[in-house]
């Protein structure tokens, strides 16, 4: 095998863009996991009682994440996220203007591997969004098990991610005064296992729950389409009914979580490693669906504004599909 390995010259500005997304990659692949053995050594050294404290917090805090959790403006402004956003780069591009005293469902396709769109457009600032959408809070919605874990759960929320049950996104969605959007990723982990470059599949036909809430809360659904999120990873083949996928299919269920065996660049190499591609990312979000408040909505009201929802989230990408790169023989599949 043949390693392209990287020029030794190279902009200070773009090692500290990958340097940026390694430590993103770490933190989805490996910081749970560092900060709940952290926590549970420091029973049985001298500083026992800084886990003891955290304990009796997290306690005193449980309820927190599934009421809006605690987002922290400097933390999401961050410089770091800013060479993060760049690496790609990522775009947030708007297409019409959403009333900020009304609260919203992003429905957020595909879900890639690691969102890396969701993440840099509704967990930072470093995108615009605050600027292009006045007024309107953006909450990313992510497995409620990260949120058990301890530290790891404060640094998630400081992004403004929250517990993606449904407890958590009526909190948002009762808001009175509007301004909340739940961003929901709505394949969810399983869509993870068919990202890799090309790859236009999208698991809906039957996620309709974000489709009841829209219908009982009244908050008005809107389509994301993130094209380019599919290119920056590509991922072992795990064709459906294969050994491979039936196992991951198998840890998915009993997990909660998907494990795709992913591979892109690495740090000072272009051949293999887990540093995502430097593609573009640009998340186009769509035009708002009015959504008539139902708080008892019938199975005929899911469907059709369940319909209603892949039409227009199919329009969309058939609109800006060629714009970002997608052939034109190229068209959204649902299953």
């Amino acid at each position: 095998m043949c390693i392209d390995f990287a020029p030794v010259r190279i902009p200070l500005r773009r090692r500290l863009q990958t340097l940026a997304v390694l430590q993103w990659v770490f933190s989805f692949l490996c910081l749970a996991q560092c900060c709940a053995v952290l926590f549970v050594t420091l029973f049985f050294t001298r500083f026992w009682f800084v886990s003891v404290l955290y304990a009796t917090w997290w306690f005193w805090d449980r309820n927190t994440p599934c009421q809006g959790g605690r987002r922290f403006h400097y933390l999401r402004s961050l410089k770091l996220w800013g060479y993060f956003c760049d690496y790609f780069p990522v775009h947030l591009v708007k297409t019409a203007d959403l009333d900020p005293k009304k609260n919203y469902i992003f429905g957020f396709h595909p879900h890639g591997v690691l969102v890396a769109g969701a993440f840099a457009n509704f967990c930072t600032e470093r995108t615009g969004f605050q600027t292009i959408y006045p007024g309107l809070k953006p909450h990313m919605l992510m497995l409620p098990i990260w949120f058990r874990v301890p530290f790891f759960r404060d640094y998630i929320m400081s992004g403004g991610l929250v517990p993606s049950d449904k407890e958590s996104a009526k909190y948002l969605l009762r808001r009175k005064e509007g301004g909340n959007v739940a961003v929901i990723a709505i394949g969810g982990a399983p869509e993870a296992l068919d990202a890799r470059p090309g790859a236009f599949t999208l698991q809906l036909k039957e996620r309709k729950g974000f489709i009841k809430l829209a219908l009982q809360f009244g908050a008005t659904l809107v389509p994301v389409f993130s094209f380019g999120e599919n290119e920056v990873f590509d991922q072992v083949k795990n064709p459906k009914g294969s050994v491979l996928r039936r196992v991951q299919d198998r840890l998915q269920k009993l997990m909660g979580i998907s494990l795709p065996l992913f591979h892109a660049r690495g740090v000072f190499q272009y051949s293999f490693g887990l540093i995502p591609y430097r593609k573009p990312i640009h998340t186009v979000v769509g035009r708002p669906i009015e959504v008539e408040k139902r708080e008892s909505p019938t199975q005929k009201d899911i469907d059709v504004l369940h319909q209603k929802y892949i039409e227009e989230l199919s329009k969309l990408f058939e609109e800006h599909k060629t714009q970002y790169g997608v052939s034109k023989d190229k068209h959204l599949m649902f299953t």
